[in-house]
């Protein structure tokens, strides 16, 4: 049997389309969206991004990450993180420590990302994978292990295991 699984999974090779070039390590791919800016998120591969969505920046739930985030700023400015707010009611009053970009439509992006509380936070990977999705205010250990760890245990995990 074990002479004849080269053979199978070469048929298995040409039964199966090959992977997008772009998606092949991507487990979740994150949710396209569009920024104030008109640039769309998919532009900041290469980047982690942190995206926070609240109804307003007002939100005492959106207040209370963005300190726990700002101890941590320097490291995540060292990774290049590119910080996104998604409001869904109102976008004035946005006063942080942290720059933040604002995404276009709040509403559709909180809808696309699954959040149906008022408060939701997802760190995208600098591969475009969806590496963490909460709706509760998480410490910055925990949103610094998802950008710190996850993309290199992810890759290293995706990758066959002769190549491990």
């Amino acid at each position: 049997m074990k002479r004849h699984l080269p053979l199978l999974a070469a048929a298995l090779a040409l039964l199966l389309p090959p992977p997008t070039p772009a998606l092949a390590n991507v487990v979740r791919p994150a949710p396209d969206f569009v920024l104030s800016t008109g640039k769309p998120v998919r532009s900041l591969r290469g980047q982690p991004v942190v995206l926070l969505v609240a109804p307003s920046p007002r939100s005492r739930a959106f207040r209370k990450q963005v300190r726990r985030l700002e101890a941590d700023y320097q490291r995540y400015a060292a990774r290049g993180t590119v910080f996104v707010a998604a409001f869904t009611q109102s976008t004035e009053g946005l006063e942080s420590n942290i720059p933040f970009v604002v995404a276009r439509d709040g509403a559709t992006v909180a809808a696309q990302y699954g959040v149906n509380t008022p408060f939701g936070l997802a760190v995208i990977g600098m591969d475009g994978n969806l590496d963490l999705i909460t709706s509760e205010v998480s410490g910055a250990y925990r949103v610094r292990d998802a950008i710190l760890n996850n993309y290199q245990h992810q890759s290293q995990e995706r990758k066959p295991p002769a190549q491990r």
